[in-house]
């Protein structure tokens, strides 16, 4: 098993933090976010680390020698969306983690044998647009929605079997090869193949992850752990 963190982005509604670092090594009360989930990932035995970088790249050096990551740089981070990137790991994605690096995980969710794929998932409330994880009375997903509500959605952590990462490897390829895949995002191409996989939902709760897109998330999140002695 392996870990794919997705880390290219450039973080503008993070600026003037992420003027001169990358939005994935933004602090949250003194701890990068990659960081953080690096260590969550060795803490269940997960070594195997790959961080696609982009924007700022040379600043994810360090981690190389600290946790003994790879690196894997796309250099079209300014064109394309997050379908690119996970194009350019796509040899990676059998049995692996894909995780958003703009994520906090407020605590270690991740699995140490996932029996299958999985979308790790909270009811989030009121939000404007999401990526909505849509489930049956097994728990099994069936689809992807993106809008408003109160609602399960994505965490920005998610795992992949060997059978499905295959199928998504494929799917990938097609996506890239016909171009125009500019406003394509990676869950996209997922959601085109969703009966094809097989794939459950893992209900975390609502308070065990903070995305931090902006200087107001970072607020958010901040006070929350403060407040309730998370660190």
């Amino acid at each position: 098993m392996r870990a794919i963190i997705l880390a290219a982005g450039m973080g503008t509604r993070l600026r003037p933090l992420t003027d001169n670092i990358p939005k994935s090594l933004v602090k949250v009360l003194g701890e990068p976010m990659a960081e953080r989930q690096i260590k969550f990932l060795r803490e269940k035995g997960i070594d195997d680390i790959i961080v696609v970088t982009g924007y700022l790249s040379e600043k994810f050096e360090y981690l190389k020698e600290k946790y003994g990551v790879k690196l894997i740089h796309n250099d079209k981070y300014d064109l394309y969306n997050n379908v690119y990137t996970m194009y350019l790991v796509r040899d990676y994605l059998a049995d692996a983690y894909v995780t958003e690096a703009d994520v906090y995980m407020v605590r270690n969710y991740f699995e140490e044998s996932p029996k299958t794929s999985t979308y790790f998932s909270g009811i989030k409330e009121d939000f404007l647009k999401e990526w909505k994880v849509k489930f049956d009375e097994n728990n099994k997903v069936y689809t992807l929605e993106v809008g408003p509500g109160t609602d399960y959605i994505m965490s920005g952590v998610s795992y992949w079997s060997k059978e499905d990462g295959a199928l998504i490897k494929k799917q990938l390829e097609k996506v890239i090869g016909g171009g125009n895949f500019d406003n394509v995002y990676w869950d996209d191409v997922v959601s085109e193949i969703m009966t094809k996989l097989n794939v459950y939902i893992n209900k975390i709760d609502s308070n065990d992850w903070f995305e931090i897109d902006s200087l107001e998330d970072l607020k958010k999140a901040e006070e929350y752990l403060q407040g309730n002695k998370l660190v």
